[in-house]
């Protein structure tokens, strides 16, 4: 027992692996340029996949999601779970910048464009999807790391 509870010592004194994408930061600090991770782009429209495929993030850094809906239909864009996983920096709609503390969901009743900007924080596994539907293509799974 004495040598289980040292190994789970050991572990929990490690470093954590998860990491930002740069050491220097300057005046910017987690929003530096240096931190930014790839865009994700999803797309709603009615009957098209939300999104390429899984997206992986890294605990600490910066990400931009760039949502586009067609106007094909009336969609929604629901992911609790992951909102509460991250720092929601903005969000950009038609030049407009809202800085929310918490969002549940984003409806389009109309084409449009909406850009989020957040740290990831809390690794785990999440997903956003369009509320109401059950396709495969019509979610995509997030990875914090």
């Amino acid at each position: 027992m004495k040598k289980i509870m040292a190994a789970i010592v050991a572990l929990a004194a490690m470093p954590a692996s998860a990491a930002p994408l740069c050491d220097d930061f300057g005046f910017a600090g987690l929003l530096a340029n240096c931190n930014r991770g790839d865009p994700i782009v999803l797309t709603l429209a009615s009957g098209q996949p939300l999104a390429a495929g899984p997206v992986a993030l890294q605990s600490g850094a910066y990400y931009e999601v760039q949502i586009t809906a067609d106007g094909s239909a009336e969609l929604a864009l629901s992911g609790p779970d992951f909102f509460r996983a991250i720092w929601m920096n903005e969000i950009v709609i038609d030049d407009i910048e809202v800085r929310p503390m918490a969002i549940d969901s984003l409806e389009f009743d109309d084409a449009g464009e909406a850009t989020l900007s957040f740290i990831a924080i809390k690794p785990g596994s999440y997903t956003l999807s369009i509320p109401g539907t059950t396709g495969e293509s019509q979610r995509v799974s997030i990875t914090i790391q």
